[in-house]
């Protein structure tokens, strides 16, 4: 096996891998109900990133693979029309059966497939399919942490995914300040060498003017600061639709805190927790990441902001790998730009849209990211659920503005003629 196939398996290897660990605490009903439309169950996370794998690479390639279950293309298929019907999204909860450990026989029949045809002589499209696959399967580990989040929260048990850890406060908030950078013509998007999905290419020309972004992360004591001022109370800080969103939601908080004898609390993988003032802002939607950045006479950056400053940087910061699994304070006394990466995906202004010259991917895999390039916003930098394998600055993430369950959170910015600090 040539070096690159070897290096394809390997990282297959270790996706499949984390799944399995990521899942491992949860019980067959855990793994089993939908709390929500937009969230989809563990079982489901771990039997849709295999039928990619089968759909996408062994049917297509593997002339003497057999299908596991048939059926299992109607059930584990999320969005892809070209390849057939499918179950419903929200109903996505009603399978009781296969059970668990059907679906981890599935996952062992695939592996064993893909190891095997990875063993063989195979081209180039075969390992960048593969590779796709395994870059979906991290996508989908992350949301199927936030996915159990969101399951638990509505349990008023409040159980704890991870070992109930300590509360995270005690650290002291560090001050914010402002990076300046210079306008002028920067290229934003990914080079023709290494993976990056189609949505991050081509690499293009973007014209920025000057501009300074904030060096942290908004904290939860800022948010806090915004609660008391009335921030959810204002139709003056809000675009009208996020207004309506409000109002109806009946918003008045980040999703999952609750107000008990003074003090916010909140849920996480941990359990229920008290807020950490020191802590990034998190589970908060577009419209409330615009709304605070008007309430505090600053901006979201547009997403060429964000790669350009970003693009210089290692991407290090708390990702899944750290086991805790919610966002941390920002290290102080440290000079520049911290949490870039890892804590909370960042909101940017941008409309998750396509860039010049953009291209799907051919086949089924075209309908991967192009067609949701609309009514979606973009954000950037991962979170403490993201692997950071997966992580890079040209990384393109994407929800609908009012999406509030994601590890989602706020990086301000300004022009930089703005003399408010």
């Amino acid at each position: 096996m040539s070096s690159g196939k070897t290096e394809i398996l390997v990282q297959f290897q270790k996706a499949r891998a984390a799944s399995r660990r990521l899942a491992a605490p949860l019980t067959d009903a855990d793994a089993t109900v939908q709390s929500m439309p937009d969230a989809s169950p563990a079982k489901w996370h771990l039997a849709h990133t295999t039928w990619f794998f089968e759909a996408m690479v062994l049917e297509p390639f593997s002339r003497s693979y057999r299908v596991f279950d048939p059926n299992f293309n109607f059930l584990f298929n999320s969005y892809y029309e070209t390849l057939g019907a499918r179950q419903p999204r929200p109903r996505r909860g009603m399978l009781t059966r296969p059970t668990l450990e059907q679906i981890h026989a599935y996952r062992d029949h695939v592996d064993a497939a893909i190891e095997d045809l990875l063993r063989r002589e195979t081209s180039d499209r075969v390992a960048a399919s593969i590779e796709l696959g395994c870059h979906h399967e991290q996508q989908h580990q992350e949301l199927l942490l936030t996915d159990i989040l969101h399951l638990f929260a509505q349990n008023p048990l409040r159980p704890a995914y991870l070992d109930p850890a300590p509360d995270a406060g005690g650290a002291e908030p560090t001050a914010m300040a402002y990076e300046n950078f210079a306008g002028g013509i920067a290229e934003s998007g990914a080079g023709d060498e290494g993976f990056a999905f189609d949505c991050e290419r081509p690499r293009r020309r973007v014209l920025i003017e000057p501009y300074r972004l904030a060096d942290r992360l908004v904290t939860n004591g800022e948010w806090m600061e915004f609660i008391a001022d009335d921030g959810y109370r204002q139709p003056l800080l809000w675009l009208s639709e996020g207004w309506a969103k409000c109002l109806d939601g009946q918003w008045s908080a980040p999703l999952y805190w609750e107000e008990r004898d003074g003090e916010f609390w909140t849920m996480t993988l941990s359990g229920f927790q008290r807020v950490d003032p020191a802590a990034p802002a998190v589970h908060i939607s577009f419209f409330e990441a615009d709304a605070f950045a008007r309430w505090s006479n600053r901006r979201l950056p547009t997403e060429a902001e964000w790669e350009r400053a970003a693009e210089p940087l290692d991407v290090e910061g708390n990702f899944v790998e750290s086991g805790l699994m919610r966002p941390s304070p920002a290290t102080a006394g440290q000079n520049g730009l911290r949490q870039m990466f890892g804590d909370v995906w960042e909101w940017t202004c941008s409309p998750f849209s396509p860039y010049p010259r953009f291209r799907p991917a051919e086949g089924a895999a075209g309908e991967y990211n192009g067609k949701f390039m609309c009514g979606q916003f973009v954000l950037r930098g991962g979170s403490c659920a993201t692997p950071q394998s997966h992580m890079r600055a040209t990384y393109r993430n994407f929800f609908p503005p009012d999406a509030r369950w994601q590890f989602s959170g706020v990086r301000l910015a300004g022009d930089a003629d703005d003399d408010r600090r």
